[in-house]
């Protein structure tokens, strides 16, 4: 990496921030590029938020990503949001304009959704239901994501039912019908359905598994875990062992961030078995 006076920056806000895995994803297409560029960690305390993203034209920063618990305080903050993030509730991606004013966009639904083309590329929306388990930040982009692919029934599951209830209400769509079941049912909701998405944590390292009975999903259904540590979870391996196609986690996490990098850096970057391999290199060193 080389620094000049040409150099162009971007990073990521998060309070912490030294578990993210963006600078090495951002930093491997630098490199691959060839692009004068660095993205860095920043670690941003909740109330020096707006200070932190108001600085970012004066110190000649292109943008930044925001994870963990900015994604929907900086709502507030910038100067446009782009439609579907502000139907999210969250984004993780600013872009400073020439003009020094901050657009947003969430593009955890560009990464579920290109994840979901590269790994299942025979996926049919109209196969049946999705099953989406989960009522957080990544179940709102993945259920919005489901939504502009065409799915028209979504079957939301959540440990806490207000939860889900809120996103059926928030991205309530004509052409989608958005259901909610109680926790305990969600084997029962498997029956008959195209797709099924955990968005829990439930299945990463330390947390309990999801303990989820797949007897009721067809085989030709997908399963996909938004989980990547491990990479193999006990849901994507058991459903893999019964024949179903599935999608890891690590796939949704490069790709959501492409749109960001083009847009600071210029250059359309692609996601390959290197880049997939490096990622996976720092996962297991912080282990």
């Amino acid at each position: 990496m080389r620094i000049t006076g040409r150099t162009r920056l971007a990073g990521i806000m998060g309070s912490p921030v030294s578990h993210s895995r963006s600078p090495a994803l951002h930093n491997f297409w630098l490199d691959e590029y060839g692009v004068d560029g660095v993205y860095v960690p920043l670690a941003v305390a909740p109330d020096r938020l707006e200070t932190a993203l108001r600085a970012l034209p004066a110190l000649g920063f292109r943008g930044c990503n925001l994870t963990i618990p900015h994604k929907q305080a900086a709502l507030a903050i910038v100067d446009s949001v782009e439609p579907m993030a502000r139907r999210i509730g969250a984004i993780n991606t600013v872009v400073v304009t020439a003009d020094g004013k901050l657009t947003a966009s969430n593009t955890d639904v560009f990464g579920f959704r290109e994840n979901l083309r590269d790994c299942a590329p025979d996926w049919n929306a109209h196969a049946g239901p999705a099953v989406v388990l989960g009522a957080g930040g990544a179940a709102r982009a993945i259920v919005a994501a489901l939504i502009q692919e065409g799915v028209s029934e979504i079957r939301l599951v959540n440990r806490t039912s207000a939860r889900a209830q809120a996103i059926a209400e928030d991205l309530a769509d004509a052409k989608s019908a958005i259901s909610v079941a109680a926790w305990a049912k969600r084997a029962a909701l498997l029956e008959g359905a195209g797709i099924v998405v955990n968005t829990t944590s439930l299945g990463m390292t330390g947390e309990p598994d999801l303990g989820l009975d797949l007897a009721a999903l067809p085989k030709t259904a997908v399963v996909a875990d938004i989980v990547y540590v491990p990479l193999d979870t006990t849901l994507l391996t058991t459903a893999r062992t019964r024949g179903n196609r599935v999608v890891d986690g690590l796939g949704m996490l490069l790709h959501q961030g492409r749109p960001g990098f083009e847009a600071w850096f210029g250059t359309p970057p692609r996601v390959t078995r290197e880049l997939r391999a490096s990622v996976l290199t720092t996962l297991s060193a912080a282990r």
